[in-house]
C-alpha cells in the first residue's frame, strides 16, 4: 500500500481552509470533495439534508469499492467521517506556515477544525485508489462529510438512518477531536437541553407593584436554587441564557431560561433531569411579594446519546494498534463534549473519535503542526492496512 503523499496532503489541507465554509454555507467545500472522491474512484453523492439543516448543501456520501481481500470488522466496510463547516470568523482564512505550524494571521479561525479530518481521509482515499491500481486489496470506504456540526450536529442528524441499516456494528472514525493523532475517544456524553417559561404578571413597577408576578424573581429563585458546573465524576449542568422582562418600571410578566445537562451515565441523567425539573417548576413560586404565583412550564429536548466504548473493543484496538504501529502515542479518553460520533453511534456503527492535531480551536490562534496532518493520515490509512489482519 502506498504511502501517503505529504506534498499533496499539505497543498489539499491549505487549498480547503481558504474556501469559505461557515455553517450552513459548505456548498464550495462539498464541490471541492466530490470532485477529489469522484477523481479518485469513488461513487459520490449529495443527499437532500439542506430541507432539515438549512444548509445550502447536503451531506456528502462517498463510496470507494473493495478491492479483493480479506477484513477483520463485522462489516466489509469502513467507514471515516469529518464536517465541512468552520466557526466564525472564517471568511478570507490565510493560511501562514512558521517553523512546521500552520496558523492565520490572527484575524480568523484557520479552520482545521474540521479540515484537518477531510484533508486526511482525501489523502487515505487518493493512497488506496493509487494501490488498487497496482493490485493492492482494501476493504470497501465510506466517506461521510457532514454539514453544520458546529451548530447541533443537525448534518449527521439529517442523515437517513436506512442507509445505515445494512452495516450495523461497521467500525466508523471520525476525525475531529482535539489532542495528538493516536488518541481515541471512546466515549461522549448524553447531552439535553431544557427550555423553562416563567408567566407571572406585569404591572407598574412603582404605582402598583404589589399586583404584579415577577417571572425574573421566580426565575432567579430557582436559578439560585439549581445545581451548577461538575455534578460527581460524570456529569454537568449549566445555565445558558436568561431572558425577560419588558421594561424598568414593569414588573416582568415573562421570563425564558434555557440550559443543557450532560451525563456520561444514562440512569443518572434520568435522576438530574427530574431534580432539576423539579427545583424549576417549584423553587420560584412561593416569594410572598406579589399578587400570586408565577407559573412554570419546563421543556426538555435530546440533544444527542451518549456512547462508550471499552478499550478492549474491536473499533479501539485497531485504532491503538495503528497508532502503536506507527509509534503515536495510542490513548484513550472519554470526552465531555458531543460531536458526529455520537449520532452515528445511535444509528449503529461502532463508532469513535480519533485526536486530529488540532489546537486552539474556534480562536484566532488556532493552529495545526504539519507533523500532526501528516501522522493522521498516516494514522488512518495504517488502520485500514491492518484492518484486513487480525485485530
Amino acid at each position: 500500500m502506498p504511502a501517503i503523499n505529504a506534498e499533496r496532503l499539505l497543498a489539499t489541507f491549505l487549498e480547503l481552509v481558504q474556501i469559505d465554509s461557515p455553517t450552513g454555507k459548505e456548498a464550495a467545500v462539498a464541490a471541492y470533495c466530490k470532485r477529489a472522491l469522484e477523481e479518485a474512484g469513488c461513487k459520490v453523492r449529495i443527499d437532500d439534508s439542506q430541507e432539515v439543516t438549512g444548509s445550502n448543501t447536503g451531506n456528502l456520501i462517498a463510496t470507494l469499492a473493495a478491492s479483493e481481500g480479506p477484513f477483520c470488522g463485522p462489516s466489509e466496510a469502513l467507514f471515516f467521517s469529518a464536517h465541512m463547516d468552520s466557526v466564525n470568523p472564517c471568511l478570507g482564512i490565510k493560511p501562514l506556515i512558521t517553523n512546521g505550524v500552520i496558523h492565520t494571521d490572527g484575524t480568523t479561525v484557520l479552520g482545521g477544525d474540521d479540515k484537518v479530518g477531510i484533508a486526511a481521509i482525501l489523502e487515505l482515499i487518493r493512497c488506496l485508489a493509487e494501490g488498487a491500481s497496482a493490485g493492492e486489496p482494501h476493504p470497501e470506504i465510506r466517506v461521510l462529510f457532514t454539514v453544520a456540526e458546529e451548530t447541533g450536529l443537525l448534518g449527521a442528524k439529517a442523515l437517513n438512518k436506512a442507509e445505515f441499516l445494512n452495516s450495523q456494528g461497521a467500525f466508523c472514525y471520525v476525525l475531529d477531536a482535539a489532542g495528538l493523532p493516536g488518541l481515541v475517544v471512546n466515549g461522549a456524553p448524553y447531552q439535553y437541553s431544557y427550555r423553562a417559561e416563567y408567566r407571572g404578571l406585569a404591572s407598574h413597577a412603582g404605582i402598583a407593584p404589589e399586583a404584579g408576578i415577577s417571572a425574573i424573581r421566580a426565575a432567579a429563585q430557582a436559578i439560585a436554587a439549581l445545581p451548577q458546573g461538575r455534578i460527581g465524576e460524570e456529569s454537568t449542568t449549566n445555565v445558558g441564557l436568561i431572558s425577560g422582562g419588558t421594561a424598568n418600571n414593569v414588573v416582568a410578566g415573562e421570563c425564558v431560561v434555557t440550559g443543557e445537562l450532560r451525563s456520561h451515565c444514562a440512569d443518572q441523567i434520568k435522576i438530574l433531569r427530574s431534580e432539576i425539573t423539579e427545583i424549576l417548576t417549584t423553587a420560584g413560586k412561593d416569594d410572598g411579594t406579589g399578587a400570586g404565583l408565577a407559573e412554570v412550564c419546563v421543556q426538555w429536548e435530546l440533544d444527542y446519546e451518549g456512547f462508550f466504548a471499552p478499550d478492549d473493543s474491536p473499533e479501539v484496538q485497531l485504532a491503538l494498534r495503528a497508532a502503536e504501529e506507527l509509534s503515536l502515542p495510542a490513548l484513550t479518553e472519554k470526552s465531555n463534549g458531543g460531536a458526529d460520533t455520537n449520532v452515528l453511534v445511535s444509528y449503529g456503527l461502532a463508532a469513535v473519535s480519533l485526536g486530529s492535531g488540532m489546537e486552539r480551536v474556534h480562536s484566532a490562534a488556532e493552529c495545526l503542526a504539519v507533523s500532526s496532518l501528516e501522522n493522521l493520515a498516516r494514522l488512518v490509512l495504517r488502520i485500514v492496512r491492518i484492518s484486513q489482519t487480525e485485530v
